[in-house]
């Protein structure tokens, strides 16, 4: 039991006083960030998979 409580004790302790929160402006910015690095690889998914899935309708049209 003493254990958990050193444990709680010492993390709120790194969170209050050691570790470096960023700024909203700066949060704001790694968000944007994100959301365009994830509709981009979305797309970038998007457009694979409607070339396969085309490319498999040609093969089997031609052998089924």
């Amino acid at each position: 039991m003493n254990d958990i409580v050193l444990y709680i004790k010492e993390s709120y302790n790194e969170l209050v006083h050691k570790v470096t929160w960023p700024t909203l402006p700066n949060l704001l910015s790694s968000t944007r960030l994100v959301i365009v690095g994830s509709i981009i690889f979305a797309l970038v998914v998007f457009v694979f998979d409607t070339i396969s899935n085309n490319i498999l309708d040609v093969i089997y049209n031609l052998f089924g």
